[in-house]
């Protein structure tokens, strides 16, 4: 797995980008070439046209990724990927109409752009069925034993196994026969090595004494077999640490967790210009979403709301209303749920829109938030989630965010379980923080409303 923006990507994805995108620069090119075969020349190299192409291939790109084909998980979906790259084709060739008829100085070359479609549908298909071909092949798979058993080993069985990954996990202590000892782990793993010529062994014991064959791992490590931690492995194909039987050393002694005052000052200054750049261009709706708040149910506009932040200060974070104002009358502080009463019909329409966010870029200027982090909780939520789920006080330590790793990673959440589950996305943002792995996260989050997922 290759890491950029501080986050882990499978090496056989990047290689289907990185050619994809080669293929639809080059499809361009050969149909400007085609249909201008007198001055091709000139409109490729004096009057950008590399670059216009290269625009085209962003926007190809950009709708792929919008459509999920560069998502592991759906690389073996052939039907399914059929049909999302017609889609693509169909947006593309949307999109390019509505440039050439808008800014048609922006398109390369006169009457290619169709032939171009009809190269690249034709290239796209074939790379596909190629690429699922060859990472089909034994040549290009890492052989993994897993020695561990229990609920943390299959976890890691079942993530070793996701399609798109290229590894194939020939063994694990589970299938050992008869009494876990040292002897029948360390003969099993010795086995399966020999016969099957493994590359990496990765430790998911829940408990190591008396079980773990040491010198066995030790002559495995010097004779060139990888010998790796769960905890880290975990942490690539999930993107999230675990804290399930995370110890402290860990968390001590892992890379990551820099917090030094220049990366500090950088990324405030960033998040101000962003908040200040947000709030002017957001200025022209507000009257609208103010008026539309006002029409749906009486009450307040906006909506305020204690929230820890950094360091466990409270601060109020600042909403437009989206339910009712007395919402909470009887109950006292509670998640929403799906299809809540409580969420008036244009309240609905600002949570899935995330128009209600816009206030809170006030809570970014004033320093009390950032664009990326974890999300704010309220101070009840935290009080009780501190006591019963280890390590929450960490997303303290930075600024809570207006969307985060856990919000593009995880759905909305409104149970203890929940909260668990978005403190490990929390804590691996807190581990990787980044200004390149904000900028992700961001780009993510357009994608997240534009396509209406996640929200309540």
């Amino acid at each position: 797995m290759i890491r950029l923006f501080r986050v882990y990507y499978p090496l056989r994805t990047l290689v289907l980008l990185a050619v994809e995108a080669l293929i639809v620069w080059l499809s361009f090119v050969l149909a400007t070439t085609f249909h201008n075969q007198e001055n091709w020349w000139l409109l490729l190299n004096v009057e950008g046209g590399y670059l216009k192409i290269l625009g085209v291939t962003a926007m190809v790109l950009l709708i792929s990724h919008w459509l999920d084909l560069y998502d592991t998980s759906m690389l073996g979906a052939k039907w399914d990927q059929i049909f999302r790259i017609l889609l693509v084709l169909g947006f593309v060739a949307l999109g390019l109409s509505a440039v050439g008829a808008l800014f048609p100085q922006f398109l390369p070359g006169n009457g290619s752009l169709r032939t171009g479609i009809i190269i690249l549908m034709f290239t796209l298909f074939l790379w596909r069925f190629a690429y699922s071909w060859i990472v089909h092949q034994p040549y290009f798979r890492q052989r993994v034993y897993v020695l561990g058993t229990g609920e943390r080993a299959q976890r890691l069985l079942n993530g070793l196994r996701q399609p798109g990954l290229g590894i194939e996990v020939i063994g694990w202590t589970g299938n050992v026969e008869g009494e876990l000892t040292r002897e029948s782990v360390a003969s099993h793993l010795v086995s399966l090595v020999k016969e099957r010529s493994v590359h990496r062994v990765i430790v998911a014991m829940p408990d190591r004494r008396g079980t773990l064959p040491v010198d066995e791992l030790l002559a495995l490590r010097l004779s060139g077999v990888r010998v790796e931690e769960a905890t880290s492995w975990l942490e690539k194909i999930t993107g999230r640490i675990e804290v399930d039987q995370l110890y402290p050393s860990w968390l001590i002694f892992a890379e990551g967790f820099r917090f030094s005052t220049f990366n500090r000052m950088i990324r405030r200054t960033l998040n101000f210009t962003a908040a200040l750049i947000g709030l002017i261009f957001a200025l022209p709706i507000i009257p609208f979403v103010m008026l539309a708040v006002r029409w749906s149910s009486p009450g307040p506009i906006l909506y305020h709301q204690k929230r820890v932040g950094r360091g466990g200060a409270e601060f109020f974070c600042h909403k437009f209303r989206t339910m009712r104002q007395d919402a909470e009358a009887d109950t006292g502080a509670t998640w929403a749920t799906d299809n809540d009463p409580r969420i008036t019909r244009v309240g609905k329409f600002l949570r899935s829109s995330r128009l209600d966010e816009i206030p809170q870029l006030w809570c970014v200027l004033k320093g009390d938030m950032h664009f990326v982090g974890p999300r704010p909780e309220r101070p009840e939520f935290v009080e009780s989630l501190s006591k019963e789920i280890p390590y929450y006080g960490v997303r303290h330590t930075v600024r809570p965010g207006i969307t985060g790793w856990a919000q593009v990673q995880y759905k909305y959440g409104n149970t203890k379980e929940d909260a668990l589950e978005k403190l490990q996305y929390d804590l691996f943002y807190i581990k990787n923080a980044s200004v390149g792995l904000d900028f992700w996260i961001v780009f993510q989050t357009v994608k997240i409303v534009l396509l209406g997922r996640g929200a309540k």
